[in-house]
């Protein structure tokens, strides 16, 4: 029937780009590595090195999850075909949109998977620590804070992805002033890292009685987390610790002793802190953990030799170097200003649907630097 040839062809468009994606992965050299680093790993004496034990089994790991995932797409490639021509023999129309479906399901994967082979960065494949400031602007840019930080939640399972709050700051009447986000996943740092900049609301605000318009910033910094795996040398001498109070709901535990930590490293001047562990052990292993990824990150970005080059204050981004506006009124729409992609639907994009701007920025990064 021609609904049916007609999806056959649509999906069978898509099995050459299937083959470029099993040779962009590298998946033999994948195979051929896994091979190798297992043999290693059941050496005698292998755990006596527990930093490089840990290395080789985290690149199993993650050489395993690359095989396994293009495996799996290439699974329900042939299944969405088999599917298809069955029905169409049958006849029956009723499975149609369940064959619709399956080919859909597989188009998306295959254009995640071919994103993902653009992430070569020596951290993308990490976890990433996103860290929101509210601008000026009071509670208006606090419930801002609080949006965004929603809607990076809802990206996080969209995908599959674990989030989880380090630390917070409530903001005055509403929203928050500031937040810490973990978000776990393989290539999380790869893919977030280009959220990176102000994000600009633009809006009616719920707190003004007069229904005036407001416009609000807020910054998000996105790191990638840094592990015991990854030497970091900091002088110990270099940290001004300090234990608080954390903040939360009154009566819990958690507010009675000062189990909340906050870590300056006095060179640079940046602090990081962590309230949300039960012990001022987690916090402390949490906001150290975090100090290394910020300072690996400045390393990078600003390509310094060590860590030790990193001097001065550490500025936070310019509120006129907003990455991406969000307008509410008098209509909707979110623009990223880098790459001039736009979605008409606000509400999508504030429930996570945030793809479309991640791909494009990471299709103009990987343009460039072929150029």
């Amino acid at each position: 029937m021609l609904p049916f040839e007609e999806l056959r062809l649509e999906l069978l468009e898509y099995k050459e780009k299937l083959a470029h994606l099993k040779a962009s992965l590298g998946l033999e050299q994948a195979q051929n590595e896994i091979q190798t680093l297992e043999l290693e790993s059941g050496q005698q004496g292998f755990w006596d090195d527990l930093a490089n034990s840990q290395k080789v089994l985290q690149r199993i790991k993650l050489l395993k999850n690359k095989v396994e995932a293009f495996e799996s797409l290439n699974g329900e490639f042939e299944d969405a075909l088999i599917m298809i021509e069955l029905s169409d023999e049958e006849g029956d129309l009723e499975l149609l949109p369940e064959c619709k479906h399956n080919v859909e399901k597989v188009i998306a994967e295959l254009d995640k998977q071919t994103l993902s082979t653009l992430l070569r960065g020596e951290y993308d494949s990490n976890n990433a620590i996103l860290t929101f400031h509210a601008g000026a602007g009071g509670t208006e840019a606090q419930d801002w804070v609080s949006m965004i930080v929603r809607m990076y939640i809802h990206w996080s399972d969209m995908h599959g992805f674990k989030s989880s709050m380090l630390d917070f700051l409530d903001g005055d009447s509403a929203g928050l002033k500031s937040a810490v986000l973990l978000i776990e996943g393989i290539n999380a740092y790869g893919f977030l890292k280009s959220e990176s900049g102000v994000h600009r609301l633009v809006r009616i605000s719920p707190f003004d009685s007069s229904g005036r318009r407001h416009t609000s910033f807020a910054s998000l910094e996105v790191m990638p987390e840094i592990d015991d795996t990854i030497q970091v040398e900091i002088n110990p001498d270099d940290l001004q610790i300090d234990a608080y109070r954390a903040s939360g709901a009154g009566g819990q535990k958690v507010n009675k002793t000062s189990s909340a930590v906050r870590i300056t490293h006095l060179p640079s001047g940046i602090v990081t802190t962590c309230q949300v562990e039960r012990s001022q052990h987690q916090n402390r292993e949490v906001a150290l953990r975090m100090l290394k990824s910020r300072l690996i990150e400045i390393k990078e970005r600003e390509h310094l030799e060590k860590i030790e080059d990193i001097k001065g204050d550490q500025k936070e981004i310019g509120w006129g170097s907003q990455i991406r506006s969000y307008v509410f009124m008098p209509y909707t729409l979110a623009k990223d200003h880098r790459t001039g992609f736009e979605v008409g639907n606000i509400s999508a994009v504030m429930d996570g649907d945030l793809d479309g701007f991640i791909n494009a920025y990471l299709t103009m990064e990987s343009l460039e630097g072929n150029q």
